[in-house]
């Protein structure tokens, strides 16, 4: 019996075809995922490739210790001042349009950084800098799971994915790590290149701004990536009525999240004990490797190595995220199980601390890499819950009050490191810190799809999401 009538019921005429499945308009799942990939990696590439020569390229420009801890100071304080205003115009104006904008001001960032010699020129860059990272906070997974959504249901399943955004994230720090750290060391392999390329600029290119520079062509590849591969369901036109009052309306919905759902209250204290372990790990884990190297250049080249490792620990992770979910039968139980393990790993670094011996020191990089793959085995499975809480109108306001906590504790927790005495302590004030995030998943709750909880109504005329 052929494909065509094997299926045919009494009454139905075989000369006139079925009427196709219905199918849901929008990129299926697959395609979704994988454009939600490659937006991360080359986001999140120049960047990483900024890491290892940023402190470097300040002082060759002549800045102070001081200086250059204000510059990040300004980063910092704009990207947190930035998150809510940021992730509410994204889900009033579109995630298209949003990372876009974060692209282009990553550009000028990074072009300000790599040619400016003068204080004020690099504080503008860091600053430009820190808001492209507040705009840059949720657009691109909201995109992806709208899209996810709108073709599959609610219901699908979207861990994978996040899981995959994650690594490439991971995977594009740890390779633009390497290459600025690459870069400018090549660079000095060729005779008189670095002496040619800053006289033939008159010194405003040498060669540890190389990595900045290359990273403005990344930041175009990027930009231009978004308009073509990101679509959007068409929106009501914005208008500049609208936006101004929808912002602050999706900004008071994404504040009052915390207080609708329980589930999204244990997420936002959870984001918080993550702020204060990577605190510990940034501000502790750079004078050990100097103590250990015994001198501070050696140790920075150690760091950038730890660096690397960990943003490799935390790809795999995120991969490993689905798995522990299905292997755990939940994401709430997955969140703990990667809590647990950065448990695990700050404590090995404790207890660690004061030897020198092979075996502390095995255990230490042991317990670096245990933080950074339990902060990625937990990360997927984390958002998986908080998207299936909330709605596409507040999605992405939802990840800025996410980040905005995490960003917020680890300033405090740094604060607190910076003044607590050298040893264990810091270390074990951390891991118990997180250990009070994890009981919070100890209790079962339903972790499954279920009504989400809606943003406030948008003003009119602010392009609300469909």
């Amino acid at each position: 019996m052929s494909a065509g009538t094997g299926n045919l019921r009494p009454g139905d005429d075989a000369s006139v075809p079925p009427p196709p499945a219905p199918t849901r308009p929008g990129l299926d799942p697959l395609t979704a995922r994988r454009r939600f990939a490659t937006v991360s990696f080359l986001f999140w590439l120049p960047p990483g490739m900024s890491i290892a020569t940023g402190v470097l390229l300040y002082t060759e420009r002549g800045m102070g210790l001081a200086a250059i801890a204000g510059f990040f100071a300004v980063h910092s304080l704009t990207a947190a001042a930035m998150e809510l205003p940021t992730g509410g115009l994204s889900d009033v104006i579109g995630r298209r349009t949003v990372l876009a904008g974060a692209g282009l001001l990553n550009a000028t960032a990074l072009t300000l950084i790599g040619l400016s010699a003068t204080a004020w020129a690099i504080t503008l860059g860091m600053a430009l800098m820190g808001c492209a990272r507040a705009l840059s906070s949720g657009p691109a997974e909201a995109w992806y799971v709208d899209t996810v959504h709108a073709h599959a249901g609610p219901g699908a399943d979207i861990r994978t994915g996040l899981a995959r955004g994650s690594s490439a994230m991971s995977a594009s720090l740890a390779l633009g790590t390497l290459l600025g750290g690459g870069l400018p060391w090549l660079l000095g392999l060729v005779p008189h290149a670095g002496e040619w390329l800053t006289d033939a600029t008159g010194g405003l290119v040498i060669p540890l701004s190389v990595p900045a520079l290359l990273g403005v062509l990344v930041e175009i590849v990027f930009v231009l990536y978004v308009v073509s591969a990101l679509p959007e369901p068409p929106r009501p036109r914005a208008t500049l009525r609208g936006v101004v009052g929808g912002v602050p309306a999706a900004i008071g919905a994404g504040l009052r999240l915390g207080g609708q759902d329980a589930v999204i209250r244990r997420l936002l204290l959870t984001a918080s004990t993550s702020g204060a372990a990577l605190a510990a790990v940034e501000l502790l884990t750079p004078r050990r490797a100097a103590a250990l190297m015994g001198t501070a250049e050696s140790g920075a080249l150690l760091f950038a190595q730890l660096a690397c490792a960990g943003f490799v620990c935390f790809a795999l992770g995120s991969q490993l995220g689905p798995l522990a979910a299905w292997l755990t039968r939940s994401s709430e139980r997955a969140v703990l199980t990667g809590r647990g393990l950065m448990v695990l790993g700050l404590a090995l670094l404790g207890l660690t601390t004061g030897s020198t011996s092979t075996l502390a020191t095995a255990a230490a990089a042991a317990g670096f890499g245990l933080v950074y793959l339990g902060l990625g085995v937990a990360a997927p499975n984390a958002n998986d819950l908080l998207h299936r809480r909330v709605d596409a109108s507040g999605r992405a306001t939802a990840l800025s009050v996410q980040s905005l906590v995490l960003q917020l504790v680890a300033a405090g927790a740094g604060l607190a490191v910076g003044i607590l005495p050298l040893g264990p302590l810091p270390w074990l004030l951390g891991a118990a810190i997180v250990l009070a995030g994890a009981l919070l998943w100890v209790r079962r709750t339903d972790g499954g799809p279920q009504e989400p909880v809606p943003a406030q109504p948008v003003p009119a005329g602010s392009a609300p999401e469909r």
